[in-house]
């Protein structure tokens, strides 16, 4: 019998985004077809957003969905964000 063990990547990092810094919370989504990262957001409400990004040929990206405007402009720092936080990166 073989054990495959998966780490779990869980990460915090501050972004600014839509003019004031906000926390995102990163989770790595484990068993899909294609690398996912599910992430979380709290908007100026203080209602939580949440999002996934998924990993494509050229990038992480963020999926045709209803999102502010402010997570839109910051795709590119959310990829870069994961990159960095990945262990094969490292």
């Amino acid at each position: 019998m073989e054990i495959k063990f998966i780490r779990a990547i869980q990460f915090t990092r501050l972004v600014k985004a839509g003019g004031r810094l906000r926390e995102f919370n990163f989770r790595k989504l484990n068993g899909a077809d294609t690398e996912r990262f599910s992430i979380n957001v709290v908007d100026d409400r203080g209602e939580r957003i949440l999002f996934q990004m998924v990993k494509q040929e050229n990038g992480w990206k963020l999926p045709a969905q209803q999102l502010p405007v402010w997570i839109e402009q910051n795709e590119k720092q959310l990829h870069q964000l994961i990159e960095e936080e990945l262990p094969d990166n490292r």
